[in-house]
């Protein structure tokens, strides 16, 4: 398992990681399987998304603040349960296949870290799962 090391900037942001992951996947050669990637926070999330036009990534935000205010009379103490539910939303990991040494994302895809209660130092775990050989 490989670790990616990440500083937020802001409380609500996405940041491309899939040049990250692939470096890993260079470093660690891996011709079929599968690539996981699981981020071990309960404020952050991961998600595939288009990586072609970064208005997605901030209408994606803006459109999960009106679906999830950050102050909307939560119980939970510490004030970051919209970070909590926004979390839950985007999901803990993905799964990507690995074919030919190469991560098999569609043409406009990209692997986001997603934020919901930074600026944070931040950690994403990597693992490839090889094909067993025949």
């Amino acid at each position: 398992m490989k670790i990616i090391n990440l500083t937020t900037h802001k409380l609500c942001e996405m940041i491309e990681i899939t040049g990250e992951i692939k470096k890993v996947l260079r470093e660690n050669p891996v011709t079929d399987g599968a690539c996981i990637v699981f981020v071990p926070h309960t404020t952050a999330g991961i998600t595939i998304n288009e990586n072609a036009d970064s208005d997605v990534q901030r209408d994606m935000i803006s459109e999960l603040e009106e679906i999830v205010p950050f102050h909307d009379n939560y119980l939970h103490r510490e004030g970051n349960s919209a970070a909590h539910i926004k979390a839950s939303l985007m999901g803990s990991s993905v799964t990507v296949l690995v074919e030919k040494g190469e991560l098999q994302l569609g043409t406009w895809q990209g692997i986001y870290f997603c934020e919901f209660d930074g600026p944070r130092q931040r950690k994403v775990f990597v693992k490839f799962i090889k094909t067993m050989e025949e």
